[in-house]
């Protein structure tokens, strides 16, 4: 009698927890305590070697009755539980197709980028090469070979980032130039984009690392014409067909002669204004011819072969290009800054 009496205590305690259970993971914890390997009910088959011959089949059959009603409720409170989650979790993430959608938010080339891209197309127009270089340079290629020996007075104006005496952050793209002379043999033709480094205080027009593109020209009967019609060329691209290169005298070691470049103002077209001081002219890059003792210390016969040089600022340019008075705007992420070159 007592296990009858355990058995319809079961009874009670099963259907009393079913209507308190609330969620899956509790159910499953009360189908364990029930009819898990240590649970009641297999606790109350165990015991029934206490039991005499005569009664055991009739209380195993009571408890397999009991086992398979356990089942049945266990499973249906399963079922509609399952069914009321996943109707909750459908009203949660439904969607109202009438809604307009976000769009997601589109990138934009930056415009040094784009100001790039444009002056690639331009040289590579007129045939010359894209070449790259390391950014941690040696002084032999950035400094000596360029005819800046050490302790020369123009490396003030170049003063860097030194990694140890022999070793540098460069500071333009003028040792790409240098490694190509050193192992290629004239016709060349090559621009070298790329960054650079220089001691500068950040200020809104200089910064101590920014960009630069350098060109080289080197082959027979070379002169400052070939440099002034490519130079023009690139302005005209650039800015408009109406745009004037001057050339101004000016010193830089590794070219002889040597040129500052101006070209007509991109803001007031010639006639004057603030921004090129009212002299309709506004200062852009430098340039000049390979110093034939640049070329005799790369292998290159200067008796022979002769050619040009010229270096860009490519924040310079594209300042110009889309009136922005302040460089460090470029570096700043600044989002309502950049969409506006999209």
């Amino acid at each position: 009698m007592g296990m009858l009496d355990e058995l319809k205590r079961l009874d009670q305690e099963l259907d009393s927890e079913l209507k308190q259970t609330d969620s899956l993971s509790s159910l499953e914890a009360l189908r364990v305590k029930m009819l898990g390997k240590k649970g009641q009910l297999t606790a109350l088959l165990r015991s029934m070697g206490s039991l005499s011959a005569e009664d055991r089949p009739k209380f195993g059959q009571l408890i397999n009755e009991r086992r398979e009603r356990f089942t049945a409720l266990l499973d249906e409170k399963q079922k509609k539980m399952q069914a009321l989650e996943q109707e909750m979790r459908l009203k949660a993430e439904q969607v109202d197709v009438t809604e307009p959608r976000r769009l997601p938010e589109v990138g934009t080339p930056h415009p040094n980028t784009l100001v790039l891209n444009e002056v690639v197309d331009c040289f590579t127009g007129l045939g010359f090469e894209v070449v790259e270089g390391p950014e941690v340079e040696l002084d032999h290629y950035n400094f000596e070979l360029l005819n800046i020996p050490k302790n020369h007075p123009a490396r003030d104006a170049q003063d860097t980032f030194y990694i140890d005496d022999n070793v540098v952050l460069r500071t333009h793209t003028s040792p790409v130039q240098a490694r190509i002379m050193t192992t290629r043999k004239p016709p060349i033709r090559i621009i070298c984009p790329g960054r650079v480094y220089r001691a500068d205080e950040v200020d809104a027009t200089h910064s101590p690392v920014f960009h630069q593109i350098e060109g080289l020209v080197i082959d027979e009967n070379i002169s400052m014409g070939d440099l002034k019609a490519t130079l023009a060329a690139f302005a005209n691209r650039l800015y408009g067909k109406d745009i004037d290169v001057r050339f101004r005298p000016s010193f830089f070691p590794f070219t002889e002669p040597s040129a500052e470049v101006d070209l007509t103002c991109v803001s007031c077209r010639g006639k004057g204004c603030r921004m090129c001081k009212n002299t309709g002219w506004i200062e852009v890059l430098g340039c000049g011819m390979v110093n034939p003792r640049v070329l005799d210390m790369c292998g290159i016969d200067s008796k022979k072969y002769s050619g040009f040089a010229f270096g860009i600022g490519l924040e310079r340019i594209t300042m110009l290009r889309y009136g922005i008075q302040d460089m460090r705007l470029m570096y700043e992420g600044d989002m309502r800054f950049l969409r506006q070159f999209r």
